[in-house]
């Protein structure tokens, strides 16, 4: 894991300083090394920064940034091309010359011999920025599934890059200020998804895209060199299912062997379920040595299930390495929240996240994380539940989902609504206005409805357009589930899960790695059979008889839990303070953002006893902890 800052300043005010204190924000992400290069052209003064995490080539001859001797480029990356040896000799093939083993030397060569198209030929996961002065132009480039982030800010002078928010925080010109269409979106979904940021002027750049900011013109363009979609519009293959899972298997090995590669010790965090544990098997399979793998645990033995990931280890015969979590340990953690996740996510899945990077980084440096299993192969009982509801609403007359939608409207004004419970009628409201399978995921995924947003933010808001309107760019050859599936992978996946564990692992000083959203094995998903994935009431069929094939099925065949903690309950005895302080009435009138009375009316109702309320009580909670920290 390493990080990345840096700036273009039209008004020649940024200097060595500001960019060193930009570097230094994210040292967490890489305390091995630090660099920075500025150069000038005519009003723009550049600077790139960087931190780095050695894991391929230790030696100072990968220290970034890294500068082409040949033409001038200046490059910093975060992440990692995994195929860079292969690119490496058809480079050396026509010529080029290398000083190192990095495959860092490999990207910055590789735009040399094949400018913008070079990331075409990439797996891996990375932010790229390249200074190209000879065009008088800074290239950034995102991986496809967006592993990796990169925020950026433009406000017609100051242009401004970094891995996290909170570089931006120590250059001057940035101008903190709340992007209320996004955090309408956060209320939402608990995320802010790509493009959108928190702040104004700020975005996140889309996985699978690539900028360019021209000096001279000072414009920015924007490119997709990548999208899921595309897979998911090619005409499904026709295998049959056992052919599929022999190709599936082929696909996750490949993938697992390049998540290998590094000069230090990598492990693997297992939770005995099927993701996990058909990643371990997999790479331990392959392996001579024992595979060293991490599992955190719960004293309370309601959240714990060490004893699983335990089961598929002794199978297996990893080196395991377990702890087990006190609830004082893990209610600790929630303090730091804000530090670690500089951009509001309301996911609790953060703290045992943060916990097991925590004891990983006592023994390796690079970790594998079995993220995407789901997204990718449709494993989440919520795709069921939109394939019910699409089934219920989506064939209905458009004249009847109409007038319907619109009666609940009417019916809404003469209605004294709380926040304290889903209101079923708006929701029933926003199913009726589902087109598709995509705005039915919308539909189902809100924490709080549009129309209860606009009852609780005193600030007037618009309607930001999302990638779940996007549904009807898939074609014929998709089911309506497809629509779902495809979106969900390019909003939930990337902005919550992807997001909550780069910035779990960085924290900590490790480089987290995704050996499931290898972009191969997406698109060869994408292209099957929407019942190869979801059959007989089952979530990722496929991918499970891959599993299958390696770990009896008696080990991991149990229901989702995923890393489940009594939050809600805390709420009401330990962590009670911190609650009480988020949501004074004071704070509340001083932030000029919300409805006090409602808010107020929500949270008394939670401190009666009624933790059902919980995800709407949690949004707001770590929005006002994530206020405090970065806007008082």
């Amino acid at each position: 894991m390493c990080g990345l800052a840096g700036f273009i300043d039209f008004s020649r005010s940024s200097n060595e300083e500001i960019l060193g204190k930009m570097t230094r924000s994210i040292a967490h992400r890489g305390p091995d090394d630090e660099g920075g290069e500025m150069r000038h052209f005519g009003d723009a003064t550049v600077g790139l920064g960087f931190r780095r995490l050695s894991v391929i080539d230790l030696s100072p001859l990968g220290h970034q940034p890294m500068i082409n001797d040949i033409n001038g480029d200046i490059l910093v990356f975060n992440g990692e091309v995994y195929n860079y040896a292969e690119i490496r000799k058809e480079l050396e093939s026509l010529g080029h010359a290398f000083k190192s083993h990095s495959d860092t030397e490999v990207v910055l060569k590789s735009f040399q011999a094949w400018g913008s198209a070079c990331v075409h030929k990439f797996i891996g996961m990375f932010a790229i920025v390249i200074y190209n002065p000879s065009a008088n132009k800074v290239h950034i480039f995102r991986d496809r599934a967006g592993v990796k982030p990169l925020y950026y800010y433009w406000d017609g002078t100051l242009f401004l890059f970094a891995s996290e928010l909170k570089a931006f925080h120590q250059h001057p010109g940035f101008k903190k200020k709340i992007d209320f269409d996004s955090l309408r979106l956060y209320f939402h979904h608990g995320y802010i998804p790509a493009p959108y940021s928190i702040f104004k002027n700020t975005q996140k750049l889309s996985p699978g895209s690539h900028l360019e900011f021209n000096l001279r013109s000072r414009k920015i363009e924007l490119k997709s060199y990548w999208n899921i979609l595309d897979a998911f519009n090619k005409p499904k293959l026709k295998i049959s299912y056992e052919e599929a899972t022999d190709e599936l298997e082929k696909l996750l090995i490949s993938s697992f062997n390049y998540r290998m590669i590094a000069d230090v010790p990598v492990g693997v965090f297992l939770s005995g379920g099927y993701d996990s544990s058909g990643v371990t098997a997999l790479i331990q399979k392959n392996q001579t040595q024992k595979l060293k793998t991490f599992t955190i645990g719960f004293e309370n033995e309601l959240f714990n299930e060490s004893h699983f990931a335990k089961g598929v280890s002794n199978y297996l015969g990893t080196d395991h390495h377990e702890y087990l979590c006190s609830e004082k340990e893990a209610t600790e953690i929630i303090q730091d929240l804000p530090d670690v996740y500089d951009e509001p996510l309301a996911d609790g899945g953060a703290i045992p996240n943060i916990l097991v990077c925590k004891l990983a980084s006592k023994h390796v440096k690079v970790v594998l994380s079995a993220d995407g299993g789901d997204e990718v192969f449709a494993g989440y009982s919520k795709y069921f539940e939109a394939r019910k509801q699409i089934d219920r609403f989506i064939g209905l007359p458009d004249i009847v989902k109409r007038g319907g939608a619109k009666s609940i409207e009417f019916i809404n004004r003469f209605r004294t609504k709380s926040l304290h419970h889903v209101d079923r009628l708006s929701r029933i409201q926003s199913y009726l206005q589902a087109r598709d399978g995509a705005m039915m995921l919308n539909a189902l995924n809100q924490t709080f409805t549009e129309a209860e947003i606009s009852s609780f933010l005193k600030i007037k808001t618009k309607h930001l357009y999302s990638k779940f309107m996007n549904g009807h760019l898939l074609n014929k050859n998709n089911e309506e589930i497809d629509r779902v599936i495809a979106i969900d992978y390019q909003t939930y996946l990337v902005d919550d899960i992807l997001a909550k564990v780069d910035r779990a692992t960085s924290f900590l000083s490790l480089e987290g790695r995704e050996p499931l959203l290898d972009h191969r094995i997406a698109e060869f998903a994408a292209t099957l059979p929407a019942d190869y994935k979801m059959r007989n009431g089952v979530g990722k069929s496929i991918l499970r008889n891959v599993v299958h094939r390696h770990i009896p099925k008696e080990l991991v065949d149990r229901p989702k839990q995923g890393f489940g903690l009594p939050i809600s309950t805390w709420g009401l005895k330990e962590l009670k303070p911190l609650f009480d302080e988020a949501f004074d009435a004071a704070f509340l009138r001083r932030q000029k953002i919300f409805s006090v009375k409602k808010v107020r009316g929500l949270y008394e109702y939670y401190m009666a006893g009624n933790e059902h309320c919980f995800d709407r009580i949690y949004e707001i909670f770590v929005f006002q902890m994530w206020y405090k920290r970065w806007m008082e």
